[in-house]
């Protein structure tokens, strides 16, 4: 499993979530608390926007510990709308293109969880993916493929309809194909204006989601970034958070509710 943190609102340094808090995204590198391991040091990756629609991208294979250049950009950088994330592995090699968050064009996208039996269904997966879509697969992992899944069932359009699609119909192979658990879904995609984090599972254990709204913006989370449990919302299993433009809104994310295209 792996951990991540995104930020919408006013500019914001990097290192105010990745480096500054007592349990930033540093810290849970090496000691996570909510989630299987306790050392997330697969990789790690930064999305940011700025003055250009598409985000920009660092990533790298080290721990997010070892890299100094992390640490400079964290520094400097400064930016409305970010996405940090870091992995562990869930079966799949250690390497750059294999590193969160993914994008295509504008969208960046990040994910905790899995899809079981993975590689039972790798191929499967892969043919979901649209001819057009299909030279941005650069890495192997089960996230990526749910990504471009969702880019084929009109990410630009329905953003969340897209997704729920995706997280359904991936959910269905893996029924009928892999093994449990089907889908454990915790994930943040966003096109530089809108930020939307779910939460979900095929059974009673989808991975850790929070949020902390601030006087210039929101917090979303896999874990709390403080000792402060209580300043933070878990979000419920099933449930889709919408930013934008400074407010929030809550909808179900049942992928059950996706009916037969």
């Amino acid at each position: 499993m792996c951990r991540w943190a995104a930020w919408s609102g006013a500019p914001k340094f990097l290192e105010e979530l990745i480096c500054d808090p007592e349990h930033s995204l540093i810290h849970q590198s090496r000691n996570a608390f909510s989630c299987k391991t306790q050392v997330n040091a697969d990789g790690f990756g930064l999305a940011w926007y700025d003055y250009r629609k598409e985000p920009c991208v660092y990533k790298d294979v080290r721990p997010a510990w070892a890299d100094a250049n992390l640490l400079q950009l964290a520094h400097h950088v400064r930016s409305p709308l970010f996405l940090a994330h870091i992995r562990a592995s869930t079966g799949t090699a250690t390497s750059h293109d294999n590193c969160h968050p993914f994008t295509h064009g504008r969208w960046s996208f990040m994910h905790n969880g899995q899809i079981g039996g993975y590689g039972l269904i790798r191929k499967r997966l892969d043919a979901m993916i649209p001819d057009h879509l299909y030279q941005y697969r650069t890495g192997a992992t089960d996230s990526e493929a749910l990504f471009l899944i969702a880019v084929g069932y009109g990410l630009e359009h329905d953003p969340v309809g897209a997704m729920r699609r995706a997280v359904q119909e991936v959910e269905d192979v893996a029924r009928t194909h892999g093994q449990l658990p089907y889908m454990r879904f915790a994930a943040v995609w966003s096109d530089g204006q809108h930020l939307f984090a779910a939460r979900y599972a095929s059974d009673n254990r989808a991975p850790s989601l929070f949020y902390r709204n601030f006087a210039d913006g929101t917090s979303v989370v896999s874990e709390p970034l403080d000792e402060a449990p209580e300043a933070w919302t878990e979000v419920t299993s099933g449930t889709i958070v919408l930013l934008a433009d400074g407010s929030m809104e809550e909808q179900r994310f049942n992928a059950s509710m996706v009916s037969a295209a």
